[in-house]
């Protein structure tokens, strides 16, 4: 992938949001770009793995929000999942786990940390919700870049 989110913002700085410091890339991906998935969940990930499971990702980020809740939403099997659909990678406003496994599997998995349990009960999850996190808003349609320097999300694909 030939770009650098330093460069999109530099060209675009009115279209281009920057997501606040703190996310981590924890995937085998240095980089992602793609049309936004949002999903709210609350805690559970059950609907997230069927959107991983059972849905071409082709050209996709999927964007989740669990408003931080010290969970982790997703490990080595989702991201196993997200590698087979050709997702490009996923942004979590919370945790992760399986670390050790999932750094080779080329997606790319920005989160703000790890937690190594998961949360248990079922519990509905909100697809294509306009989430706000991290001084940026993800709707869905819209484009995402990330790279070692940050993610940024801008209304149409600039590059």
């Amino acid at each position: 992938m030939a770009f650098f989110t330093a460069d999109i913002c530099d060209e675009h700085s009115d279209k281009s949001a920057v997501l606040a410091p703190g996310y981590r890339n924890f995937g085998g991906a240095e980089k992602c770009r793609g049309e936004i998935i949002t999903i709210k969940l609350d805690r559970n990930n059950s609907d997230l793995i069927s959107l991983l499971r059972d849905e071409d990702g082709s050209g996709k980020v999927v964007v989740v929000d669990v408003d931080q809740a010290y969970y982790a939403v997703v490990g080595e099997n989702l991201m196993k999942f997200a590698h087979q659909n050709h997702y490009s990678g996923i942004v979590i406003n919370g945790y992760v786990r399986d670390t050790l496994q999932i750094e080779d599997i080329p997606v790319a998995l920005f989160a703000l940390g790890t937690c190594p349990r998961k949360y248990i009960p079922v519990t509905a999850g909100e697809r294509d919700a306009v989430l706000g996190f991290g001084g940026v808003e993800f709707r869905p349609g819209d484009y995402l870049y990330a790279d070692r320097d940050g993610v940024i999300v801008c209304p149409q694909r600039l590059d």
